[in-house]
């Protein structure tokens, strides 16, 4: 054939211009190439792209490649998949920073206690790592990307830019292990960059949550439960009981046996991942018998929107509804231990535990079975009488433990 020929031909079928190469026309008018050849005594067909995008001397050529690979004993057809299986494989391995963090939060976030984790992680990294290396390739991101993330915030936001710095390190090494990057990790720390930045704790020491002195912890309660609202009632749960903010605002009726002055926090709630026991002190009880009242028949002790608790902002707007912005709600933790410390005669065990501390001696850790419960109720019990008096002044009278003995 010539190409004017092949321009005129119409008529739906097969032509041929030899050497197994055919020009196709369909029913609907359009033309494409056709490859015809046999290959194990079996007959194969190949289309070498459309006579719109290729003329008859490129199919021809097109062709001669072909038949050249056949005579190497190469089926061009599997040749051409995998040329394409290939070309994917390599776009597969392409992955962006912004899509392998997704990809680590995603796979991961089933093991975090609370969805909030999540959108703290994706909070830092859209902030500080996206702008720098979001759109680059995972495989390309190098520590001098990673010090330009963290360089401008290391002295002036220490805390947030450690955080940022650990979960770009977290990222990466996922990273490497589903074969995205080889080499090490540009974002680690020891023996890379501890060299080039200083300690976190030679930048800003971590400071305590502020905590207010035990000695005005009843003057305190006393304008608590003065005030209304659900803020309030949790605000003293949280103190009478000891235990931490998101323990008491997440916590379900169905955790507590009010008959017996027990409240059982599971474990997937606790910061140590330990089921904790706390023994409920008259004054702790009374605080929930309002709330139940108010609940209005929630699974939760203290519910927000359908089907969830309050959110964990609440306490901290009754401390400023009470010009108290210069205490956490987590410093009454403190509060207390500085109590039981300077004047109580409890023993130092009934303190932390009452805390939910681990205890710190491995051998001791492996031989005590039990929790203490009732030491603790009377602890509890001394520490509610505590916070319902005002003091006015004088000498403090230490509690003598009722369990020292």
């Amino acid at each position: 054939m010539n190409a004017l020929q092949v321009a005129k031909l119409t008529k739906p079928g097969y032509y041929c211009d030899g050497a197994g190469l055919y020009l196709q026309v369909s029913p609907t008018g359009s033309k494409s190439w056709i490859l015809r050849y046999v290959l194990a005594g079996k007959p194969r067909e190949m289309g070498l792209g459309s006579f719109v995008t290729f003329t008859l001397a490129d199919a021809r050529q097109r062709a001669r490649e072909k038949r050249q690979l056949l005579a190497d004993g190469v089926d061009p057809i599997e040749a051409r998949r995998t040329v394409i299986l290939q070309k994917r494989m390599a776009d597969a391995s392409i992955i962006t920073f912004d899509k392998a963090a997704a990809a680590f939060i995603e796979g991961n976030s089933p093991g975090w206690r609370n969805a909030k984790h999540g959108e703290q992680w994706r909070s830092t990294l859209a902030t500080y790592a996206s702008p720098v290396i979001g759109n680059l390739p995972v495989s390309e991101v190098n520590t001098a990307l990673v010090l330009r993330i963290l360089q401008p915030i290391w002295s002036t936001k220490n805390e947030t830019a450690t955080r940022v710095r650990g979960r770009i390190e977290k990222i990466l090494d996922w990273a490497k292990v589903q074969r995205f990057r080889a080499g090490d990790n540009p974002a680690a720390w020891r023996g890379h960059l501890s060299e080039v930045l200083p300690k976190p704790s030679k930048v800003a020491k971590a400071g305590h949550h502020a905590a207010l002195p035990w000695a005005d912890v009843g003057a305190f309660m006393q304008e608590l439960r003065a005030m209304q609202g659900a803020g309030a009632l949790a605000m003293e749960l949280i103190i009478l009981t000891a235990t931490r903010t998101s323990e008491v605002l997440n916590a379900t009726w169905a955790e507590f046996d009010l008959d017996a002055g027990v409240w059982t926090i599971p474990p997937q709630r606790m910061k140590g991942f330990r089921e904790h026991r706390v023994p409920l002190s008259a004054a702790a009880l009374a605080a929930l018998e309002k709330a139940k009242a108010e609940s209005n028949g929630s699974e939760f002790v203290f519910p927000g929107k359908p089907g969830r608790a309050v959110s964990n902002m609440i306490c901290l707007a009754t401390l400023k509804r009470m010009d108290r912005a210069d205490l956490t709600v987590h410093g009454f933790r403190s509060t207390f231990r500085d109590w039981c410390a300077e004047s109580t005669a409890y023993p130092r065990d009934v303190a932390e535990m009452a805390l939910a501390h681990a205890v710190e001696d491995k051998s001791e850790a492996a031989y005590r079975r039990g929790d203490l419960l009732e030491k603790r109720r009377a602890l509890m019990s001394d520490w509610a009488e505590f916070c319902g008096k005002v003091r006015t002044g004088g000498d403090v009278v230490a509690i003598r433990s009722k369990v020292a003995a």
